[in-house]
């Protein structure tokens, strides 16, 4: 049987919002698995899927620029071990000035962007090896996007962990700032229901009709409970669909069409996201292996 650590449990609880006890049941059921567990307790809970905030696990900053004429424009995610450094200010400094020279070279391969040289005449990697001589701690160029607009650009950054870039046309400039505010804190998945990929919308329909079998309703009752979840779902993760933050009682979809404007495209970077956590608990993964241990002898 799969060694189910502390840090195992803590991660799928951040996932899922639910008992500790309860996830680590889950993990225990399914060997460990951490996609399998999440699906388990999302069927047996009826729990929402999780959000990119919630998969925050390594530190470092978001730098963004969008050119003067609003037409061109770029994040990027710059890795480090820790909060410290990445309150650095020529950490920072070092992020924004390559997300300037990604929005004007339009190069976002990071082998290529190493071999560059920055807006202020230094080269890339050169700076980067330069900054993990003087604060001590690996850094890397994680990912970054460039845009060239077919309308205006407008960004939000949240602090420096979260930043959103978007490509939207009519209305002004505050409704592009809204716009992005709004995608930072509601985090769609894409601008409309037709752009949600098939297999995740297959993989949702799966754990929708799961939670619903669990209520032991007839099987054209459990069809309908399910499309009315899938309704529901596209609504949750679609930008258009979602109720716009600053007047939950309109839709985004609806503030568009009433200021007359589109959104041609939007990125959102969460500094982590998707990266495996570091476990620096080690008393709790201690005491873990020490239950386990007494458990396989009981």
């Amino acid at each position: 049987m799969a060694e189910i650590t502390a840090s195992m449990v803590k991660e799928l609880r951040e996932l899922t919002g639910l008992g500790m006890m309860e996830c680590k049941k889950a993990l225990v059921e399914t060997s460990g698995d951490m996609k399998a567990a999440e699906d388990l307790l999302r069927i047996r809970s009826g729990a929402k899927a999780s959000k990119a905030a919630g998969r925050i696990a390594a530190e470092g900053v978001i730098g963004a620029f969008i050119s003067a004429d609003k037409k061109n424009g770029a994040l990027v995610e710059i890795n480090c071990e820790t909060d410290f450094v990445a309150k650095n200010d020529d950490f920072v400094n070092f992020a924004k000035s390559l997300a300037q020279l990604v929005a004007t070279k339009k190069v976002t391969d990071t082998d290529a962007l190493a071999t560059m040289v920055l807006p202020n005449g230094e080269a890339v990697e050169a700076s980067r090896q330069a900054l993990v001589m003087k604060l001590g701690e690996n850094i890397s160029i994680r990912r970054s996007v460039c845009y060239a607009a077919k309308g205006y650009l407008a960004m939000y950054l949240h602090g420096s962990k979260i930043g959103v870039m978007i490509d939207y046309a009519g209305g002004d400039e505050v409704l592009g700032k809204d716009l992005a505010m709004h995608i930072a804190a509601s985090k769609p998945l894409c601008v409309s229901s037709d752009q949600i990929s098939s297999d995740l919308l297959e993989h949702e329909r799966h754990i929708f009709t799961a939670q619903a079998a669990e209520s032991g309703k007839p099987a054209n009752i459990i069809e309908k409970m399910v499309e009315g979840r899938i309704t529901k779902y596209l609504a949750e993760v679609t930008l258009l669909g979602q109720p716009f933050v600053k007047d939950p009682d309109q839709t985004v979809e609806k503030l568009l069409a009433a200021k007359s404007a589109v959104v041609n495209g939007f990125t959102l970077f969460v500094v982590g996201e998707g990266i495996e956590k570091r476990s620096d608990d080690f008393a709790a993964e201690v005491m873990a292996q020490v239950s386990q241990v007494k458990e396989n002898k009981a």
